[in-house]
């Protein structure tokens, strides 16, 4: 399991033209799967998530956490393209991606456990998607379970 955690200054998606998450302060979190990922997994990372010292401190130091931000959400992103493997030619290879049926049934238990924290607003799994993203900071953290 893979997450591409952005914090947000505001963010939305679109999917066909019609906006299906937004939020202001908060993260934005793209997820991607792969054979193997479990209830586990979701768990690790959504602990890991909720408690990431990344939102600034009366004293401007990365410090706290989302949980202690005031009106903070999250918008949570599927995309099966964290898992593209480069290393032969120049189109990237989607094997390592779990598949869509197994996919969402992880993505949506991710939700909710993070749900039980924070508000989540999502885009639609398997849809295309337009993702409008002010990244503040810019901070960007890679985790991986």
């Amino acid at each position: 399991m893979r997450v591409l955690v952005q914090r947000s200054g505001e963010a939305k998606c679109i999917v066909d033209e019609k906006i299906t998450g937004k939020i202001k302060k908060g993260l934005v979190l793209f997820v991607g799967f792969t054979e193997g990922d479990n209830q586990e997994s979701i768990s690790y990372l959504v602990h890991k998530i909720i408690n990431l010292r990344i939102f600034d401190d009366e004293n401007h130091i990365m410090n706290k956490s989302i949980l202690e931000m005031e009106d903070s959400k999250i918008l949570s992103i599927s995309q099966f393209t964290l898992y593209a493997d480069t290393k032969k030619g120049n189109r990237p290879s989607y094997q390592k991606a779990l598949n869509g049926q197994q996919a969402i049934q992880l993505y949506n238990l991710f939700n909710q456990e993070l749900a039980k924290y924070i508000p989540v607003e999502t885009g639609i799994f398997g849809a295309d998607m337009k993702i409008h993203l002010v990244n503040d900071g810019p901070v960007t953290i890679w985790l991986e379970r």
